[in-house]
């Protein structure tokens, strides 16, 4: 037997993974001492479904993570191949940064990210389907026989995009050496991310694979080993569409959508630090968009029952509502007799196409006249057939808002197995849950980000206080303070709380700060220098009218346009920010009021029933999380505050 002691162990490679091995090893410095445990080390990182980051309120979480000293902002300002900012028709506060990225070199570029760190974390490849315990704290995970760390190559100057046909990352040491020698890791602080790995099953038609995505096996013990530590779980699905071959569509014959002439990077790290050393840092590429068709539809509407999602075979009650299966679609949108499709290339160095808009579990054979239905796929062949995934996840009113789980101390959930869906609110809680359990081993307060804040705090506040009815994506219609949640002002916002953390680097809080000392000049200027009429350049910049170049021709010397434009938002939401941070002021302090003992408030006198059962369903951490609960009334939460009050 081999024992080994780390401070934090994750468990999972995925993007949540990811993160979570980055953020604690920032967070505990270079002596700190991580270890990575996943299935799978030359697929870390990987995109199982749309090969995109960012969207609207992705992307703002994307810039969130990025300002926190995140990887997934650095990772696809580098292999992006089509950068798009969505929304610009509107206002600032819902527009949001989205880049469509080449698969395998995402994958690649996290992977070597990480192995920049390869003294301070460790990947190991095995699975894990057992907890250590002491009482209720965790002590660490046992491995079975045969696993070992896995040594990532030596970088080699060249780059990883000169390596794409290999794995950055070799096959680890033969398990025959270690067939009977099982593994202890010790630490105080486990993060467990097992995407759609527990228990899951794959469907296309009547055909099922165990496995959490294609060509990976499932992770079959770590549902039984979380239901005998009591936690309640349940069973949700998603699905992907099917793959295409480039060269069997009529790609120049359809409508394109290409890439913003001026891209917008994710990152606030320079260019040089990119491996191409220039933003973006691969050549752009454009999609196509086709549609669905009425004949199309009536194919899927007589292959109904051939589809598992509405025959009864598989057993999750749930999916993404908000990205819905072809089938779905056509069932709940009846009257429509066209969706769109949009064509996306996976790769610049390969022939696959995603077919984002038709996510489906139909048997093969009618994928292919599906696919072939639709203009300009006449003649298409698929590489790789869509299928549904259904998995087991742990609801998400067991932990609390920083990812450590309520029943366990030191055990920290993050992404797809909290009941989220899409690899961003993955990353984002990947993070938080990552620096937590570095700061729990270092004696530290756990922290949490308001609702104010960030997106990922309005994700993590609405899984801790509700249950989830689908897998959970974020929207900027979610976030009451959007107007303050821009993605231009994530810095702004987050930087400095991840300085005092301990999970920026002076590299990028030296550029944060050369860029607010430039924005706090550029707003002085802009009030000293005035237009003809006497009106000031600040009190002009107001109207919607006026851009950012109009705005530069104006002011001496040398400005950052994207600078300029930030100062410009920030005047015209001036009045609107005032007025949502005098209600934040006044809403905040019940959010500042630390609920220690749930139990004990859900006994308050005069409590009502259905307040007390929420109360003691999903034990909130404050007043103000149990104020928003479904169930809880103004009077009962009077109540609480003099229970509170009492209590101290």
């Amino acid at each position: 037997m081999t024992l080994i002691d780390y401070d934090v162990i994750v468990i999972g490679g995925g993007h949540a993974g990811a993160e979570a091995a980055w953020s604690a090893s920032s967070a505990l410095g270079p002596d700190g001492r991580v270890a990575l445990v996943t299935m799978s080390p030359d697929r870390m990182g990987a995109m199982s479904c749309n090969p995109a980051i960012g969207g609207l309120a992705k992307g703002q979480m994307v810039r969130e993570i990025d300002a926190l000293g995140g990887l997934m902002g650095r990772a696809i300002d580098a292999t992006g191949i089509m950068f798009r900012m969505l929304n610009t028709s509107r206002g600032p506060a819902v527009r949001g940064p989205r880049a469509q990225a080449d698969r395998y070199a995402y994958a690649c570029e996290i992977q070597r990210l990480l192995a920049t760190r390869r003294d301070s974390i460790h990947v190991i490849a095995a699975t894990v389907d057992e907890f250590l315990l002491d009482g209720e704290r965790i002590v660490g995970v046992t491995l079975p026989p045969g696993a070992g760390r896995v040594h990532p190559r030596e970088d080699d100057g060249t780059g990883w995009h000169e390596h794409l046909p290999e794995p950055i990352w070799p096959a680890g040491p033969d398990p025959s050496e270690r067939a009977n020698d099982t593994t202890i890791l010790h630490s105080k602080a486990v993060v467990l991310t097992t995407g759609t790995f527990m228990r899951g099953l794959m469907h296309t038609g009547r055909n099922q694979t165990p496995g959490g995505r294609f060509d990976e096996p499932a992770a079959g013990g770590m549902s039984r080993t979380l239901r005998t530590l009591g936690f309640e779980l349940g069973r949700l699905k998603t699905g992907t569409p099917p793959r295409l071959r480039r060269g069997t569509i009529d790609w120049e014959g359809l409508p394109a959508q290409e890439a913003d002439q001026s891209p917008v990077p994710f990152s606030d790290l320079p260019p040089s630090t990119l491996p191409s050393g220039a933003f973006p840092g691969l050549p752009q590429v454009s999609c196509r968009l086709t549609h669905t068709t009425a004949a199309m539809h009536e194919l899927i509407r007589e292959n109904l029952h051939l589809a598992p999602m509405y025959n009864g075979e598989i057993s999750a009650e749930h999916g993404p509502r908000y990205c819905p299966s072809i089938e779905d679609k056509v069932v709940r949108f009846a009257d429509r007799e066209s969706h769109h499709v949009f064509l996306e290339p996976e790769s610049l160095h390969t022939d696959e196409v995603y077919c984002n808009g038709i996510s489906t579990s139909l048997p093969p054979d009618v994928q292919d006249a599906l696919v072939r239905a639709m203009p300009g796929c006449e003649q298409a062949e698929i590489f790789r057939h869509g299928y549904a995934v259904e998995y087991d996840m742990v609801w998400p009113h067991q932990i609390d808002s920083t990812c450590m789980t309520k029943r366990v101390d030191g055990l920290f959930l993050a992404g797809q197995i909290n009941g989220t869906s899409g690899y961003e609110e993955a990353a984002g809680q990947g993070l938080m849950a990552g620096l937590n359990a570095a700061r729990l081993v270092q004696g530290r307060e756990l922290v949490r980000l308001a609702r104010d804040e960030a997106y990922i705090g309005v994700m993590m506040d609405d899984l801790v206080i509700k249950t989830p009815r689908e897998p959970y994506r974020m929207f900027t219609s979610r976030a009451e303070h959007r107007l303050l949640l821009r993605s231009d002002n994530a810095d702004s916002r987050l930087t400095p709380l991840g300085r005092e953390w301990g999970v920026v680097g002076d590299l990028r809080w030296d550029g944060w700060c050369a860029r607010q000392k430039a924005m706090m000049e550029l707003e002085q200027l802009s009030r000293r220098t005035r237009l003809a009429g006497g009106r000031t350049v600040h009190d002009s910049m107001r109207r919607p009218e006026m851009t950012a170049t109009e705005v530069m021709d104006h002011l001496s010397g040398e400005h950052d346009v994207a600078l300029v434009d930030r100062v410009m938002i920030d005047a015209r939401y001036e009045g609107y920010v005032q007025r949502q941070r005098a209600e934040i002021s006044r809403r905040g302090d019940m959010d500042r009021r630390r609920i220690a003992d749930p139990h004990a408030m859900a006994m308050t006198n005069g409590l009502r029933a259905e307040a007390a059962e929420a109360i003691m369903r999903f034990q909130p951490s404050t007043l103000g999380q149990a104020a928003r609960l479904a169930g809880v009334t103004p009077a009962d939460v009077t109540l609480l505050a003099v229970a509170l009050h009492r209590s101290r």
